[in-house]
Protein backbone atom coordinates (compact mmCIF):
# COMPACT_ATOMS: atom_id res chain seq x y z
CA UNK A 1 0.00 0.00 0.00
CA UNK A 2 2.84 2.23 0.97
CA UNK A 3 4.70 1.79 -2.33
CA UNK A 4 1.55 2.14 -4.24
CA UNK A 5 0.89 5.55 -2.45
CA UNK A 6 4.59 6.72 -2.76
CA UNK A 7 4.48 5.74 -6.73
CA UNK A 8 0.93 7.50 -7.14
CA UNK A 9 2.30 10.57 -5.45
CA UNK A 10 5.23 10.66 -7.48
CA UNK A 11 3.17 10.72 -10.69
CA UNK A 12 1.31 13.52 -9.32
CA UNK A 13 4.64 15.50 -8.94
CA UNK A 14 5.57 14.68 -12.36
CA UNK A 15 2.27 15.69 -14.21
CA UNK A 16 2.76 18.82 -11.95
CA UNK A 17 6.39 19.59 -12.94
CA UNK A 18 6.08 19.17 -16.71
CA UNK A 19 2.44 21.49 -16.86
CA UNK A 20 4.85 24.16 -14.56
CA UNK A 21 7.88 23.51 -17.42
CA UNK A 22 5.47 23.82 -19.95
CA UNK A 23 4.51 27.48 -18.73
CA UNK A 24 8.26 28.28 -17.80
CA UNK A 25 9.31 27.55 -21.83
CA UNK A 26 6.47 29.54 -22.69
CA UNK A 27 7.15 32.79 -20.95
CA UNK A 28 10.88 32.25 -22.01
CA UNK A 29 9.94 32.40 -25.55
CA UNK A 30 8.10 34.68 -25.53
CA UNK A 31 11.26 36.85 -24.21
CA UNK A 32 13.30 38.53 -27.71
CA UNK A 33 16.73 37.38 -26.06
CA UNK A 34 15.99 33.72 -24.87
CA UNK A 35 16.12 32.17 -27.97
CA UNK A 36 19.49 31.93 -28.15
CA UNK A 37 19.69 29.80 -25.38
CA UNK A 38 17.19 27.04 -26.41
CA UNK A 39 18.82 23.89 -27.55
CA UNK A 40 17.15 22.54 -30.89
CA UNK A 41 17.26 18.59 -30.38
CA UNK A 42 17.15 16.16 -33.87
CA UNK A 43 13.59 15.18 -34.59
CA UNK A 44 13.39 11.03 -33.64
CA UNK A 45 11.37 9.59 -36.41
CA UNK A 46 8.72 6.82 -35.25
CA UNK A 47 7.75 3.69 -37.61
CA UNK A 48 4.10 4.11 -38.32
CA UNK A 49 3.32 1.63 -35.92
CA UNK A 50 5.23 3.12 -33.21
CA UNK A 51 2.90 6.57 -34.42
CA UNK A 52 -0.48 4.31 -34.23
CA UNK A 53 0.72 2.70 -30.64
CA UNK A 54 1.58 6.31 -28.92
CA UNK A 55 -2.28 7.34 -30.57
CA UNK A 56 -3.74 4.18 -28.70
CA UNK A 57 -2.39 4.58 -25.89
CA UNK A 58 -3.42 7.95 -26.25
CA UNK A 59 -7.13 7.59 -27.08
CA UNK A 60 -7.76 4.78 -24.83
CA UNK A 61 -6.96 7.14 -21.87
CA UNK A 62 -10.78 7.89 -22.02
CA UNK A 63 -12.18 3.86 -22.25
CA UNK A 64 -9.99 3.59 -18.70
CA UNK A 65 -11.44 6.42 -17.16
CA UNK A 66 -15.02 6.00 -18.80
CA UNK A 67 -14.65 2.13 -16.92
CA UNK A 68 -13.61 3.97 -13.41
CA UNK A 69 -9.63 4.03 -14.02
CA UNK A 70 -8.59 7.47 -12.21
CA UNK A 71 -5.67 9.72 -14.15
CA UNK A 72 -3.38 8.72 -11.51
CA UNK A 73 -3.41 4.97 -11.94
CA UNK A 74 -3.63 4.96 -15.80
CA UNK A 75 -0.36 7.45 -16.30
CA UNK A 76 1.39 4.75 -13.80
CA UNK A 77 0.56 2.56 -15.92
CA UNK A 78 0.98 3.34 -19.19
CA UNK A 79 3.38 6.07 -19.01
CA UNK A 80 6.60 5.51 -20.55
CA UNK A 81 5.54 2.02 -22.44
CA UNK A 82 6.32 1.21 -26.06
CA UNK A 83 5.35 -1.32 -28.51
CA UNK A 84 6.69 -4.50 -28.26
CA UNK A 85 7.90 -6.07 -31.82
CA UNK A 86 8.82 -9.29 -29.83
CA UNK A 87 4.93 -9.17 -29.10
CA UNK A 88 3.54 -9.37 -32.10
CA UNK A 89 6.71 -11.79 -33.55
CA UNK A 90 5.23 -14.29 -30.74
CA UNK A 91 1.37 -13.76 -31.34
CA UNK A 92 1.77 -15.93 -34.79
CA UNK A 93 4.73 -18.96 -33.43
CA UNK A 94 2.30 -20.34 -30.40
CA UNK A 95 3.83 -23.86 -29.70
CA UNK A 96 1.22 -25.51 -28.60
CA UNK A 97 -0.64 -24.46 -31.96
CA UNK A 98 1.85 -25.07 -34.42
CA UNK A 99 4.49 -27.82 -32.84
CA UNK A 100 3.75 -31.00 -33.21
CA UNK A 101 2.70 -32.66 -30.10
CA UNK A 102 4.79 -35.00 -29.85
CA UNK A 103 7.57 -32.62 -29.20
CA UNK A 104 5.41 -30.55 -27.31
CA UNK A 105 4.95 -33.76 -25.06
CA UNK A 106 9.09 -34.51 -24.89
CA UNK A 107 9.24 -31.25 -22.56
CA UNK A 108 6.01 -30.76 -21.22
CA UNK A 109 5.50 -34.37 -19.85
CA UNK A 110 9.65 -35.05 -19.59
CA UNK A 111 10.66 -37.43 -16.65
CA UNK A 112 12.20 -34.21 -15.66
CA UNK A 113 9.10 -32.11 -15.41
CA UNK A 114 7.23 -35.68 -13.51
CA UNK A 115 9.89 -36.17 -11.16
CA UNK A 116 9.89 -31.92 -10.12
CA UNK A 117 6.25 -32.06 -9.98
CA UNK A 118 6.26 -35.05 -7.70
CA UNK A 119 8.46 -33.23 -5.40
CA UNK A 120 6.26 -30.06 -5.59
CA UNK A 121 3.35 -32.33 -4.74
CA UNK A 122 5.02 -33.36 -1.83
CA UNK A 123 6.68 -29.93 -0.39
CA UNK A 124 2.65 -28.64 -0.80
CA UNK A 125 1.21 -31.65 0.68
CA UNK A 126 -0.77 -29.47 3.07
CA UNK A 127 -1.60 -26.84 1.37
CA UNK A 128 -2.83 -29.09 -1.79
CA UNK A 129 -5.14 -31.39 0.59
CA UNK A 130 -6.79 -28.15 1.83
CA UNK A 131 -7.42 -26.72 -2.08
CA UNK A 132 -8.40 -29.84 -3.08
CA UNK A 133 -11.15 -30.70 -0.03
CA UNK A 134 -12.65 -26.83 -1.36
CA UNK A 135 -12.39 -27.07 -4.81
CA UNK A 136 -12.27 -30.37 -5.54
CA UNK A 137 -9.66 -30.43 -8.02
CA UNK A 138 -7.17 -32.94 -8.01
CA UNK A 139 -3.68 -32.19 -6.26
CA UNK A 140 -1.80 -33.56 -9.73
CA UNK A 141 -3.75 -31.71 -11.81
CA UNK A 142 -2.73 -28.12 -10.24
CA UNK A 143 0.72 -29.37 -9.96
CA UNK A 144 0.52 -29.94 -13.36
CA UNK A 145 -0.48 -26.98 -14.81
CA UNK A 146 1.63 -25.31 -12.36
CA UNK A 147 4.78 -27.35 -14.14
CA UNK A 148 3.60 -26.62 -17.61
CA UNK A 149 2.87 -23.07 -17.57
CA UNK A 150 5.86 -21.83 -15.51
CA UNK A 151 8.14 -25.18 -14.66
CA UNK A 152 6.50 -24.64 -11.33
CA UNK A 153 7.86 -20.65 -10.77
CA UNK A 154 11.21 -20.87 -12.26
CA UNK A 155 9.84 -19.11 -16.10
CA UNK A 156 6.56 -16.71 -14.82
CA UNK A 157 7.82 -14.35 -18.11
CA UNK A 158 9.97 -11.82 -19.28
CA UNK A 159 7.76 -8.59 -20.02
CA UNK A 160 5.93 -5.90 -18.80
CA UNK A 161 1.94 -6.50 -18.08
CA UNK A 162 0.85 -3.49 -20.11
CA UNK A 163 3.88 -3.08 -22.62
CA UNK A 164 2.33 -6.89 -23.60
CA UNK A 165 -1.53 -5.88 -23.49
CA UNK A 166 -0.94 -2.47 -25.09
CA UNK A 167 1.16 -3.80 -28.09
CA UNK A 168 -1.82 -6.65 -28.48
CA UNK A 169 -4.58 -3.72 -27.91
CA UNK A 170 -3.34 -1.62 -30.65
CA UNK A 171 -3.67 -3.21 -33.92
CA UNK A 172 -3.40 -6.75 -35.32
CA UNK A 173 -5.47 -9.97 -34.59
CA UNK A 174 -6.07 -9.87 -31.14
CA UNK A 175 -6.94 -6.16 -30.46
CA UNK A 176 -10.29 -7.45 -28.64
CA UNK A 177 -8.46 -9.34 -26.24
CA UNK A 178 -5.70 -7.46 -25.58
CA UNK A 179 -8.07 -4.51 -25.03
CA UNK A 180 -10.29 -6.51 -22.13
CA UNK A 181 -7.58 -7.94 -20.84
CA UNK A 182 -5.57 -4.49 -20.43
CA UNK A 183 -8.52 -2.39 -18.66
CA UNK A 184 -8.82 -5.52 -16.59
CA UNK A 185 -5.34 -5.21 -15.68
CA UNK A 186 -5.64 -1.32 -14.66
CA UNK A 187 -8.19 -2.40 -12.06
CA UNK A 188 -5.82 -5.19 -10.73
CA UNK A 189 -3.54 -2.01 -10.00
CA UNK A 190 -6.33 0.22 -8.73
CA UNK A 191 -7.73 -2.80 -6.57
CA UNK A 192 -5.11 -4.28 -5.13
CA UNK A 193 -2.62 -1.58 -5.24
CA UNK A 194 0.36 -3.19 -7.14
CA UNK A 195 3.06 -1.63 -8.80
CA UNK A 196 2.75 -1.91 -12.28
CA UNK A 197 6.84 -2.18 -13.01
CA UNK A 198 6.64 -5.33 -11.23
CA UNK A 199 3.54 -6.72 -12.80
CA UNK A 200 5.88 -9.11 -15.31
CA UNK A 201 3.87 -11.31 -17.55
CA UNK A 202 3.90 -13.57 -20.40
CA UNK A 203 4.08 -11.92 -23.93
CA UNK A 204 0.26 -12.57 -24.16
CA UNK A 205 -0.38 -11.20 -20.73
CA UNK A 206 -1.03 -14.04 -18.69
CA UNK A 207 1.20 -13.60 -15.18
CA UNK A 208 2.05 -15.47 -12.04
CA UNK A 209 2.92 -18.72 -11.21
CA UNK A 210 0.19 -20.66 -12.66
CA UNK A 211 0.00 -17.62 -15.79
CA UNK A 212 -3.55 -16.28 -15.01
CA UNK A 213 -5.01 -13.59 -17.27
CA UNK A 214 -5.94 -10.01 -15.62
CA UNK A 215 -9.97 -10.99 -15.98
CA UNK A 216 -9.58 -14.29 -14.74
CA UNK A 217 -7.95 -12.72 -11.78
CA UNK A 218 -10.80 -10.08 -11.33
CA UNK A 219 -12.84 -13.27 -10.82
CA UNK A 220 -11.49 -16.13 -9.65
CA UNK A 221 -8.17 -15.15 -7.64
CA UNK A 222 -8.10 -15.83 -4.15
CA UNK A 223 -5.80 -15.76 -0.81
CA UNK A 224 -4.22 -19.03 -0.68
CA UNK A 225 -1.79 -18.51 2.59
CA UNK A 226 -3.95 -16.14 4.43
CA UNK A 227 -1.60 -12.89 4.38
CA UNK A 228 -4.36 -10.75 3.10
CA UNK A 229 -3.21 -10.55 -0.56
CA UNK A 230 -3.26 -11.95 -3.74
CA UNK A 231 0.15 -12.72 -4.87
CA UNK A 232 0.11 -14.60 -7.60
CA UNK A 233 3.63 -13.91 -8.70
CA UNK A 234 5.30 -15.32 -5.24
CA UNK A 235 2.79 -16.84 -3.38
CA UNK A 236 2.65 -20.37 -4.43
CA UNK A 237 -0.81 -21.30 -2.31
CA UNK A 238 -2.43 -17.62 -3.73
CA UNK A 239 -1.59 -19.40 -7.28
CA UNK A 240 -2.73 -23.05 -6.69
CA UNK A 241 -5.79 -22.23 -5.01
CA UNK A 242 -6.45 -19.52 -7.38
CA UNK A 243 -5.92 -21.91 -10.37
CA UNK A 244 -8.15 -24.73 -8.75
CA UNK A 245 -10.87 -21.81 -8.21
CA UNK A 246 -11.19 -21.05 -11.57
CA UNK A 247 -10.82 -24.18 -12.89
CA UNK A 248 -13.64 -25.65 -10.50
CA UNK A 249 -15.75 -22.30 -11.92
CA UNK A 250 -14.66 -23.47 -15.47
CA UNK A 251 -17.19 -26.71 -14.22
CA UNK A 252 -14.49 -29.19 -12.86
CA UNK A 253 -16.85 -32.25 -11.74
CA UNK A 254 -15.24 -33.63 -8.43
CA UNK A 255 -14.42 -37.21 -8.83
CA UNK A 256 -14.19 -37.67 -12.06
CA UNK A 257 -11.40 -38.18 -14.29
CA UNK A 258 -10.29 -36.29 -17.18
CA UNK A 259 -10.48 -39.50 -19.92
CA UNK A 260 -7.36 -42.53 -20.45
CA UNK A 261 -5.96 -43.87 -23.77
CA UNK A 262 -7.63 -46.09 -25.40
CA UNK A 263 -7.43 -48.89 -28.73
CA UNK A 264 -9.29 -48.41 -31.87
CA UNK A 265 -10.02 -51.24 -34.23
CA UNK A 266 -8.94 -51.75 -37.62
CA UNK A 267 -12.20 -51.12 -39.06
CA UNK A 268 -12.99 -47.78 -36.81
CA UNK A 269 -14.88 -44.91 -38.38
CA UNK A 270 -12.22 -42.34 -37.96
CA UNK A 271 -14.98 -39.53 -38.83
CA UNK A 272 -15.76 -39.83 -35.46
CA UNK A 273 -13.43 -39.58 -33.81
CA UNK A 274 -13.44 -35.58 -33.79
CA UNK A 275 -12.92 -34.98 -29.73
CA UNK A 276 -16.82 -33.60 -29.75
CA UNK A 277 -19.04 -36.47 -30.77
CA UNK A 278 -20.08 -38.12 -27.67
CA UNK A 279 -21.49 -41.24 -26.89
CA UNK A 280 -22.20 -43.53 -23.69
CA UNK A 281 -18.71 -45.74 -22.99
CA UNK A 282 -21.37 -49.26 -23.97
CA UNK A 283 -21.70 -48.28 -27.59
CA UNK A 284 -18.03 -47.27 -27.89
CA UNK A 285 -17.03 -50.51 -26.56
CA UNK A 286 -19.76 -51.97 -29.44
CA UNK A 287 -17.80 -50.27 -31.88
CA UNK A 288 -14.66 -52.13 -30.65
CA UNK A 289 -12.92 -49.48 -28.81
CA UNK A 290 -10.85 -50.93 -26.07
CA UNK A 291 -8.79 -49.77 -23.59
CA UNK A 292 -5.03 -48.79 -24.32
CA UNK A 293 -4.21 -52.26 -22.62
CA UNK A 294 -6.54 -54.45 -24.41
CA UNK A 295 -8.63 -54.72 -21.45
CA UNK A 296 -12.66 -53.62 -21.63
CA UNK A 297 -14.19 -50.27 -21.21
CA UNK A 298 -15.28 -49.90 -18.16
CA UNK A 299 -18.80 -47.56 -17.77
CA UNK A 300 -18.47 -44.61 -15.51
CA UNK A 301 -21.95 -42.99 -15.86
CA UNK A 302 -20.36 -40.55 -18.21
CA UNK A 303 -20.42 -40.17 -22.38
CA UNK A 304 -17.29 -39.97 -23.56
CA UNK A 305 -15.68 -38.88 -27.16
CA UNK A 306 -12.67 -40.10 -28.92
CA UNK A 307 -9.67 -37.90 -29.97
CA UNK A 308 -6.71 -38.79 -32.49
CA UNK A 309 -4.56 -35.63 -31.45
CA UNK A 310 -1.87 -37.07 -34.34
CA UNK A 311 -4.74 -38.85 -36.72
CA UNK A 312 -5.21 -42.37 -37.06
CA UNK A 313 -1.08 -43.41 -36.28
CA UNK A 314 -1.20 -41.79 -33.10
CA UNK A 315 -2.56 -42.69 -29.71
CA UNK A 316 -6.21 -42.20 -29.25
CA UNK A 317 -8.21 -40.83 -26.26
CA UNK A 318 -11.18 -41.44 -24.50
CA UNK A 319 -12.20 -37.89 -22.88
CA UNK A 320 -14.60 -36.80 -20.72
CA UNK A 321 -16.36 -32.97 -19.58
CA UNK A 322 -13.02 -32.74 -17.25
CA UNK A 323 -10.90 -32.39 -20.57
CA UNK A 324 -12.95 -30.08 -21.58
CA UNK A 325 -12.59 -27.58 -18.67
CA UNK A 326 -8.68 -27.90 -19.32
CA UNK A 327 -9.08 -27.01 -22.70
CA UNK A 328 -11.01 -23.65 -20.86
CA UNK A 329 -7.81 -22.78 -19.29
CA UNK A 330 -5.71 -23.31 -22.63
CA UNK A 331 -7.70 -23.61 -25.67
CA UNK A 332 -5.12 -25.94 -27.45
CA UNK A 333 -5.31 -29.64 -27.58
CA UNK A 334 -1.66 -30.26 -26.99
CA UNK A 335 -1.43 -27.87 -23.86
CA UNK A 336 -4.37 -30.04 -22.63
CA UNK A 337 -3.23 -33.10 -23.49
CA UNK A 338 0.01 -32.41 -21.42
CA UNK A 339 -1.47 -31.28 -18.76
CA UNK A 340 -3.68 -34.04 -18.11
CA UNK A 341 -0.85 -36.92 -19.09
CA UNK A 342 1.67 -35.12 -16.41
CA UNK A 343 -1.05 -35.11 -13.90
CA UNK A 344 -1.39 -39.01 -14.22
CA UNK A 345 2.32 -39.16 -14.26
CA UNK A 346 2.86 -37.27 -11.22
CA UNK A 347 0.19 -39.30 -9.29
CA UNK A 348 2.15 -42.52 -10.33
CA UNK A 349 -0.46 -43.48 -13.33
CA UNK A 350 1.52 -44.56 -17.01
CA UNK A 351 2.14 -42.31 -18.91
CA UNK A 352 0.76 -42.69 -23.08
CA UNK A 353 1.64 -46.06 -24.24
CA UNK A 354 0.94 -46.04 -28.23
CA UNK A 355 3.87 -43.93 -30.25
CA UNK A 356 3.38 -41.03 -32.12
CA UNK A 357 4.13 -40.47 -35.97
CA UNK A 358 7.32 -38.59 -35.81
CA UNK A 359 8.17 -38.96 -39.18
CA UNK A 360 5.50 -36.40 -40.05
CA UNK A 361 6.96 -33.04 -40.56
CA UNK A 362 5.76 -29.83 -39.34
CA UNK A 363 3.95 -27.22 -41.51
CA UNK A 364 5.76 -23.67 -41.58
CA UNK A 365 3.59 -20.99 -41.46
CA UNK A 366 2.67 -20.21 -45.24
CA UNK A 367 2.09 -24.11 -45.51
CA UNK A 368 -0.38 -23.87 -43.15
CA UNK A 369 -2.44 -21.09 -44.70
CA UNK A 370 -1.83 -23.07 -48.37
CA UNK A 371 -3.45 -25.78 -46.20
CA UNK A 372 -6.56 -23.81 -45.45
CA UNK A 373 -6.45 -21.96 -48.69
CA UNK A 374 -6.58 -25.16 -50.48
CA UNK A 375 -9.66 -26.02 -48.50
CA UNK A 376 -11.98 -23.27 -49.48
CA UNK A 377 -10.97 -23.62 -52.48
CA UNK A 378 -12.09 -27.13 -52.87
CA UNK A 379 -15.56 -25.99 -51.42
CA UNK A 380 -14.51 -26.82 -47.50
CA UNK A 381 -15.20 -24.10 -44.73
CA UNK A 382 -11.75 -23.93 -42.97
CA UNK A 383 -12.93 -20.67 -41.09
CA UNK A 384 -10.99 -17.84 -40.83
CA UNK A 385 -7.51 -18.00 -43.37
CA UNK A 386 -4.84 -17.88 -40.21
CA UNK A 387 -2.46 -20.73 -40.46
CA UNK A 388 -3.62 -22.11 -37.41
CA UNK A 389 -5.10 -25.29 -37.91
CA UNK A 390 -7.38 -26.08 -35.19
CA UNK A 391 -10.98 -27.39 -35.27
CA UNK A 392 -12.55 -25.67 -38.05
CA UNK A 393 -9.50 -27.10 -40.76
CA UNK A 394 -9.80 -30.49 -38.81
CA UNK A 395 -13.26 -30.79 -39.84
CA UNK A 396 -13.63 -29.36 -42.72
CA UNK A 397 -10.62 -31.83 -43.57
CA UNK A 398 -12.48 -34.51 -42.07
CA UNK A 399 -15.26 -33.92 -45.20
CA UNK A 400 -12.96 -33.57 -47.39
CA UNK A 401 -11.29 -36.78 -46.72
CA UNK A 402 -14.85 -38.86 -46.63
CA UNK A 403 -15.66 -37.88 -50.06
CA UNK A 404 -12.41 -39.23 -51.17
CA UNK A 405 -12.55 -42.50 -49.56
CA UNK A 406 -9.97 -41.97 -47.46
CA UNK A 407 -9.45 -42.68 -43.58
CA UNK A 408 -11.26 -39.26 -42.24
CA UNK A 409 -9.25 -38.88 -38.77
CA UNK A 410 -8.94 -34.85 -39.80
CA UNK A 411 -4.97 -34.75 -39.42
CA UNK A 412 -3.73 -32.23 -41.59
CA UNK A 413 -0.13 -33.43 -43.25
CA UNK A 414 2.11 -32.06 -45.87
CA UNK A 415 1.13 -35.18 -47.58
CA UNK A 416 -2.74 -34.24 -47.72
CA UNK A 417 -1.56 -30.86 -48.73
CA UNK A 418 0.23 -31.78 -52.16
CA UNK A 419 -2.62 -33.85 -52.86
CA UNK A 420 -4.91 -30.97 -52.24
CA UNK A 421 -2.94 -28.56 -54.31
CA UNK A 422 -2.50 -31.27 -57.44
CA UNK A 423 -6.61 -31.18 -57.29
CA UNK A 424 -6.61 -27.17 -57.07
CA UNK A 425 -4.42 -26.77 -59.64
CA UNK A 426 -6.05 -29.63 -62.31
CA UNK A 427 -9.43 -28.23 -62.00
CA UNK A 428 -8.25 -24.66 -62.33
CA UNK A 429 -9.54 -23.06 -59.02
Amino acid sequence: MAEYLRLLMRTLVRAALAGALTLSTACMTAEPGAARHVHHHRKVHLSPQDVKFNQFVSDFRATALAAGITPATYDLAMGGIRRNARVEELTTIQPEFVKPIWNYLDSAASPARVSDGQSHLAANAATLTAIEAKYGVPREILVSIWGNETDYGRGTGGFNLFEALATLAYDGPRTDFGRTELLAALKMVQQERLDPRQMISSWAGAFGQLQMLPSTFLKSAVDGDGDGRRDLWHSAPDALASAASEVASDGWERGHVWGYEVRLPANFPYELADGDIQKPIADWSALGVRAADGTALRPNGENGAILLPAGMRGPAFMVFANYKVILKYNNATSYAIAVCTLADMIAGRPGIIAGWPREEQPMSFDERVAFQTALAKLGYNPGKIDGVLGHDVKAALRLYEKARSIPADGFPTLGLLAAMLTEVKAKGL
